[in-house]
């Protein structure tokens, strides 16, 4: 029990949900709340060869759609209930909604809009019949037979993963004006991954780790870093108080090359030549780009005291950066004084990865469609 080591369990649980993993212990038993059912819809766009030369042509248009029907639904009339039951995987000719939702009406609107309502386009995009959920979807077609029956990795283990991690997109930036969704369409590495939707903005319980800037995302996009620390970030972030730098990158998905700009000019990016040595000497560490300062400082007192010894060290977890002489100082603030407490309402508000991410549920996506539309 924590109370039998002097820990407090509610620190301990504000770190455990959202913290990272592989830092705070070791989970025994785990007891899951479920939601209620919700029938699944989910949506391709056709592009999967042999295809019409009209799909292939107007495949950026179904990325422009997703943007708007998920971050601005209202330029097509769609409500944000229906919006906030979708999302999509970035990269992906994909859409999956649970509940209500009218993506075939948005996108049929979407076309209007853009002078290509032809029914051949409105075609382009279909529902995906007797599917009753996503784990089912993601097994169809399955030739693994070490797990039949089973909901396979998505994506599988690989030996290094992702390099870098994706920008958490403020909702509200996108609000100010249309032209910055067609900033980020125009200059993303990859299309956004839309994973933010439900209750993801007003939903928190106060008691949990994530951040800030998690909270406030419409999607996560990954940039170049050039672009990105130099042009968007002054844009999106609020940077006027450089002592405290604010969250800006998802945790899922980041990659070992993660790290925030130079700690001189928040403007500029950390040179990718540079040695693991200097990158963290000179420029904003990984756990602070993607936390901020004043959480990733909560959640460093909160490690000292229910890990002193630091026995659960991984790689980029937080803690791992820290200078071996703090990580046995006695003088730290406690956890309750490194952050503004979460009661107060302005500290938490809203809503990465590859095209492997989802290149199983896309093949199988892919076997279905070719078995019963074809």
């Amino acid at each position: 029990c924590p109370e039998d080591f002097d820990i407090d369990f509610n620190d301990m649980w504000f770190a455990v949900r959202g913290g990272g993993g592989g830092t705070w212990g070791v989970v025994t038993s785990v007891y899951l709340q479920l939601h209620d059912y919700l029938p699944f819809s989910p949506y391709f766009f056709n592009t999967i060869p042999p295809t019409d030369e009209e799909c292939f042509a107007i495949a950026p248009l179904f990325a422009a759609f997703k943007a708007v029907y998920i971050s601005t639904p209202s330029l097509l009339n769609v409500t944000k209930e229906h919006s906030l039951a979708c999302g999509s995987p970035d990269a992906a000719s994909d859409i999956w909604c649970y509940g209500e939702e009218n993506v075939m009406q948005a996108w049929t609107r979407f076309l209007d809009l853009n002078n290509l309502n032809d029914p051949a386009n409105v075609a382009c995009l279909g529902s995906i019949p007797g599917v009753p959920g996503y784990a089912e979807l993601t097994m169809f077609g399955n030739t693994n037979d070490r797990i039949p029956g089973k909901v396979p990795d998505s994506p599988a283990p690989s030996p290094s993963g992702n390099p870098i991690a994706g920008v958490l997109v403020p909702q509200s930036w996108l609000d100010e004006s249309e032209e910055n969704i067609k900033t980020v369409l125009e200059n993303e590495l990859n299309t956004p991954y839309y994973a933010f939707g439900g209750a993801t903005a007003s939903g928190p319980d106060q008691a949990n780790s994530l951040s800030q800037a998690h909270r406030n995302a419409a999607f996560m996009a990954y940039f170049s870093d050039d672009y990105f620390w130099g042009n968007l970030f002054p844009k999106m972030f609020d940077i006027s108080d450089k002592t405290k730098f604010p969250p800006v990158f998802g945790s899922n998905h980041a990659g070992f090359l993660t790290a925030g700009p130079l700690k001189e000019d928040w403007t500029k990016p950390c040179p990718r030549e540079w040695t693991f040595e200097e990158r963290r000497e000179k420029c904003i560490s990984f756990q602070e780009a993607i936390y901020g300062t004043e959480r990733l400082a909560r959640l460093e007192a909160i490690k000292k005291a229910v890990d002193p010894q630091f026995i659960f060290n991984c790689v980029n977890c937080v803690g791992n950066n820290l200078p071996e002489a703090s990580k046995s100082e006695d003088d730290e603030p406690s956890p309750a004084e490194a952050e503004p407490l979460l009661g107060n309402s302005s500290d938490e508000t809203s809503g990465a990865s590859f095209v492997s991410s989802f290149v199983a549920a896309i093949s199988a996506t892919a076997v279905y469609l070719l078995i019963h539309i074809m």
